[in-house]
């Protein structure tokens, strides 16, 4: 000890200038620390999944997701979460950037995608406060996603990585070229016009690779793989299934044989139709179509244990906020459930928009409880930022959760949300409903029921629309449209 004494003071000058050197390297490293104590972010979006797909909602007897459930008791699960759309490219555009796509003309199937830098995207929002940003799975905004010049392509919208398919469909096992370009020539050669396979390879970032997987597992093991890489930097990782979107039927062999499932098999334009071939894998026409669709659900939910494992693993459980939101309404043709919701994907009833939605970030936000609160897919993204310390963007159509979510207030919810599909109008506005349809020539399509006119219901009497009060309440009818048309005014 003296001897340590005696060097201090003999060397005090060094001493100093090191303990300034240590203060200046302490401060730096404190920055550091500081911006990797924001939380990761995961948002996890699956396709088409049914309201009552969920074992933890106790809607269906059939359904068994032991992992949602999981994350769903690490934080808070809504009742009346609704999507921007029923159907998948406008919604996740909509999400992506908390604003109303119909703000830049998408609508439907096939529009102009992600074409307007002015609106940020969640991904550049949190990369330009130091986020590190990857997307894997489905990407779907419109007609020019498989575009690698065009903004809707990841790279262009603040992911640094992307691993995925730019597919409205895709298959699920078959990803090779060679593939697709057979089943192409069979088109041709026996004249056969219909949806294709899409068999076609995966996007690593902007080259096409080929492989034989099961996408499902497979995005779950790039999942994993870009978590435990991420120990410098906070992450924010888009995890897009295409479970349990169509073809249902392309499941793993070994799991169709320990179920004794016969399947379905793919279309052959050799042998038929197009649309034969559609209809007959669709309900109520396929008799294993439940057994199929539970199989993809199945699937699906051991893909999130598995992320979830990875965060424990790595040691990031609670350093994450996991959001879990379906895209969409469950499909009820590939028989999914939306009980006790009328309607399904592709339309404005209750089951076309409202979805399954979890939102968690333990020891943060409330654990293991539901709201009742009317909130949209628009709100992910300003209430991320708000829980990250980032800036929220002006002009946004969504609204911050996180007083919700931290337990400070239970007030917070929309008090009007609107829908355009051009084909068919909707209003939410506390508990009455305007429902507007004007042409059922895709719905006859898809095999799903709607009727057409104008409707009005109460939601909080009536949630699976069963009783027309637009005659009852013209007035009501009457100031829900007009708000209606002052929403698209103002677009």
């Amino acid at each position: 000890m003296r001897e340590l004494v005696t060097f201090l003071l003999q060397n005090r000058w060094e001493y100093v200038w090191l303990s300034s050197i240590v203060v200046l390297l302490t401060s730096c490293i404190h920055v550091d620390t500081s911006l990797r104590n924001q939380p990761n972010v995961i948002l996890i979006v699956v396709d088409d999944q049914g309201y009552a797909d969920m074992s933890c909602t106790s809607l269906a007897e059939d359904v068994h997701t032991p992992n949602i459930d999981r994350l769903a008791k690490k934080g808070l699960r809504f009742t009346q979460a609704y999507a921007t759309s029923p159907i998948c490219s406008p919604s996740r555009a909509g999400l992506i950037t908390a604003c109303y796509q119909q703000r830049w003309g998408t609508k439907w199937y096939g529009g102009p995608g992600l074409h307007q830098p002015a609106i940020q995207t969640m991904a550049e929002i949190l990369k330009q406060s130091g986020y590190q940003t990857a997307y894997i799975g489905k990407v779907h905004y419109g007609s020019y996603d498989s575009d690698t010049s065009h903004r809707s392509f990841p790279l262009n919208h603040g992911f640094d990585y992307f691993f995925g398919h730019t597919s409205a469909r895709k298959h699920y096992l078959n990803h090779e070229q060679q593939l697709e370009d057979d089943f192409q020539q069979q088109k041709r050669l026996h004249n056969k016009k219909g949806q294709s396979l899409r068999q076609q390879g995966l996007w690593d970032n902007t080259s096409l690779v080929d492989t034989l997987a099961f996408s499902t597992q497979l995005f779950a093991e790039q999942a994993c793989d870009f978590i435990q890489k991420q120990q410098d930097q906070p992450f924010y990782l888009q995890l897009s299934f295409n479970a349990v979107h169509n073809f249902t039927h392309q499941l793993p062999e070994s799991y169709l044989e320990e179920h004794k499932l016969t399947g379905y098999h793919d279309w052959n334009p050799a042998t038929e139709d197009y649309y034969e071939w559609y209809q007959k894998g669709r309900k109520p026409n396929n008799p294993e179509g439940r057994a199929h669709y539970l199989g993809q659900l199945y699937y699906l939910d051991e893909a999130v244990g598995q992320v979830l494992d990875c965060l424990e693993t790595e040691e990031l459980g609670s350093e994450t906020i996991v959001v879990y939101i379906s895209d969409n309404g469950g499909s009820t043709p590939i028989y999914a459930n939306n009980y006790p919701l009328r309607g399904s994907k592709y339309l404005l009833y209750e089951g076309g928009i409202r979805v399954p939605m979890i939102i968690s970030y333990p020891g943060k936000i409330i654990q293991d409880q539901l709201t009742n609160n009317v909130v949209s897919a628009l709100d992910v993204l300003p209430s991320i930022c708000q829980l990250s310390g980032v800036n929220i963007p002006e002009k946004l159509d969504g609204m911050d959760l996180s007083p919700l979510l931290l337990g400070e207030s239970r007030d917070i919810q929309h008090d009007t949300l609107y829908w355009d599909t051009g084909h068919e109008q909707a209003v939410r506005a506390g508990p009455w409903k305007y429902f507007s349809s004007s042409d059922d020539r895709n719905a006859t399509y898809e095999m799903v029921e709607v009727e057409l006119g104008e409707f009005l219901y109460n939601l909080e009497e009536d949630p699976a629309e069963t009783t027309n009060l637009a005659d009852k309440y013209p007035l009501i009818l009457e100031q829900l449209k007009k708000a209606h048309e002052r929403w698209k005014e103002a677009l």
